[in-house]
């Protein structure tokens, strides 16, 4: 199963840093974790980038493996 790992406002809207999603696609795993964590979740996943070893995708049918890591990153402040 992959290991999602959250950052900043991601993990402070999931409750969490990380979890392991029972997921053979991107599109399972987003609504998995949208399902688990709610609509307020949702607001913040649409706003992030996506990251499947180390690649950004938004394409929900990318396969994943129980090895893989999927980071979400929402938008970073700063320069």
């Amino acid at each position: 199963m992959p290991t999602v790992r959250f950052f900043a406002a991601a993990a402070e809207a999931a409750g969490t840093n990380t979890v392991v999603v029972d997921a053979a696609t991107l599109g399972e795993l987003r609504d998995a974790l949208v399902e688990e964590h709610g609509e307020g979740f949702s607001r913040v996943l649409d706003r992030c980038s996506i990251l499947v070893e180390g690649h950004r995708t938004d394409d929900r049918e990318t396969p994943l493996s129980p090895t893989m890591v999927v980071d979400v990153l929402p938008p970073f402040a700063g320069g």
